[in-house]
């Protein structure tokens, strides 16, 4: 690398993976995988996180609580949740997110295509994020590295998210791929490395499935969790729910942001592959609104002294990204700087906009599971059908009332960012878009319920009509055809058994026969209709007509 290659001086990328989680069983609308992952504490290295406001401990730092009134009151319930008050019902209870971490990676080795030299993160950090009422969870993986050239930084960005190759380069490396990653413990032992280069067990996967096979290394991360269509035990299985690169977070402290090219900002912010500063990756046309589309430059202005003016923020749904100079405190000091805002109250944004994304995704996936099992001429099928969509739509009106924001904070930067990132991911289009998937279905439910009521209510008033005959011509006569108060009991049981035999079989029929005798009524009822049509209805009720 040339000394005129900018340098990336502190690194810090943060990756997270949507999955879907598969329910137990249709019984259960509420669904608790945590409980399965506690209950193996011994026997997995995730482990469940006391979060400070639940600790004992008197200790609680000014940094949570920076992050902590940042938000709204609606989402600081979602987030930490209600404290119980003595003698009080809380209103809302503990948070309804629940998060594992695991302590036995530290490190990653990864060889890109083209580097000569293998490139070594520390694994900050590896959390597993379920939410209460919703068959959803995030794996959260933090990378950092320091000193590392921008083609380095780009490959980096470009390819270590990815959770399987889209293809094969003709030397057998995966496409969009590193091509070795390793996980490490803090010794440097090796614990997984990846198998992109496998391409017969991807194939024979997908062959054998229909869904794409998870990279051993990520598989090996979710362990206990296992990949739904795999022939693993588990008792927590999932699967994929968005593409498969993984949206990612970005911190780049460079040693000097001044020296990048348009062409250098536009791989950062849409994450592309390296190439010549000098050039874009993509066509001037198309990247004429990158600017105003991609960028908050707030505190961007490279012509200005001043360190503040050194910072940009570049967000297109999928990577959020903040660039700025290595030597500026308001960008890098941990207590109050950028940085701290990067790892807390901007990655809980990130956070909740792709959770709220990969929620709907859920929704809408069971809708199309639904209807694709619905037999219409299957009594069992329409039941199973109707229970489906009548759970989903319960789960989705939660999920509205507890989960869904269009804004989370009124401090201004958190305030636009989450907007930018909600209008580039179209979650509000998602939203209401599978809001009227669910009427729909709920209207042709409701739809179908009336037409069943209305059904009953023409045999009732059928039979009715036909049983009135028997009761009034009994009625005038004013007397009992058969006086039996006298008669010994089983007598008495034979006449009644001689009587209810024939009208149970009359009412049968009729029943049976109640939509053609609806016709028949209407046909006697309109006086447009002459006797001769009239007759042929009459005789129409006993045959198929």
């Amino acid at each position: 690398m040339t000394e005129q290659v900018p340098m990336v001086r502190s690194m810090r990328q943060i990756l997270l993976w949507p999955v879907q989680l598969i329910p137990h069983g249709e019984d259960a609308q509420i669904q608790k995988p945590w409980e399965f992952l506690e209950a193996m504490a011994d026997r997995t290295p995730w482990q469940r996180v006391t979060d400070e406001f639940a600790s004992s401990s008197a200790r609680f730092s000014e940094r949570r609580y920076r992050e902590f009134v940042s938000f709204l009151p609606f989402a600081q319930r979602f987030l930490y949740g209600e404290a119980k008050r003595a003698g009080v019902e809380s209103g809302y209870g503990n948070s309804p997110i629940f998060v594992f971490s695991r302590n036995d990676v530290k490190g990653a080795q990864a060889i890109f295509p083209d580097v000569t030299d293998d490139v070594h993160f520390d694994v900050n950090y590896a959390d597993l994020y379920f939410f209460f009422d919703l068959d959803v969870a995030m794996l959260v993986v933090e990378i950092a590295a320091k000193d590392l050239p921008l083609p380095v930084v780009l490959e980096t960005l470009y390819r270590f998210g990815r959770t399987y190759p889209g293809h094969w380069e003709d030397n057998g490396r995966g496409g969009h791929c590193p091509v070795k990653v390793e996980w490490l413990d803090a010794g440097g032992n090796l614990l997984s490395a990846s198998d992109y280069e496998q391409k017969e067990r991807y194939l024979n996967f997908v062959r054998d499935q229909r869904a794409p096979r998870m990279a051993a290394h990520w598989e090996f991360l979710m362990k206990p969790l296992v990949q739904h269509y795999s022939d693993q035990i588990g008792d927590i299985r999932y699967r994929e729910i968005e593409y498969q690169r993984m949206p990612l977070m970005n911190y780049l402290a460079f040693d000097d942001v001044s020296r990048l090219t348009r062409g250098d900002l536009v791989r950062i912010g849409l994450v592309t592959r390296p190439g010549d500063s000098d050039c874009l990756p993509y066509s001037e046309e198309f990247l004429r609104n990158f600017e105003s589309q991609y960028c908050y430059n707030r505190y961007w202005d490279p012509a200005a002294g001043s360190g503040w003016g050194k910072i940009l923020f570049l967000c297109n749904g999928q990577s959020f990204t903040v660039i700025g100079n290595s030597d500026t405190q308001f960008f890098t000091d941990k207590d109050t700087g950028i940085i701290s805002q990067f790892s807390h109250q901007y990655f809980l944004l990130f956070l909740i906009a792709h959770f709220q994304k990969a929620a709907l995704l859920m929704l809408s996936d069971r809708l199309v599971l639904a209807i694709s099992r619905l037999d219409i001429n299957d009594n069992a099928s329409l039941k199973a059908f109707r229970l489906s969509i009548r759970s989903t739509l319960a789960i989705f009106l939660r999920f509205t009332h507890r989960y869904w924001f269009d804004a989370v904070s009124d401090q201004a930067v958190s305030r636009d960012l989450f907007a930018m990132i909600l209008r580039q991911l179209g979650s509000a289009d998602l939203y209401q878009k599978t809001r009227r998937r669910i009427l729909d279905m709920t209207e042709y439910l409701e739809g179908e319920q009336l037409k069943l009521q209305a059904d009953t209510v023409v045999r009732l008033t059928v039979v009715t009509v036909f049983g009135l005959i028997g009761s009034i011509t009994t009625g005038l006569l004013g007397m009992n055809l058969i006086d039996a108060a006298s008669n010994p009991p089983l007598l008495k049981l034979l006449y009644f058994a001689l009587a209810f035999v024939p009208v149970a079989a009359i009412t049968l029929y009729t029943v049976s026969r109640s939509r053609r005798l609806s016709r028949f009524l209407d046909s006697l009822a309109n006086d447009r209709l002459a006797g001769r049509e009239k007759l042929r209805d009459m005789f129409g009720v006993k045959t198929d007509k």
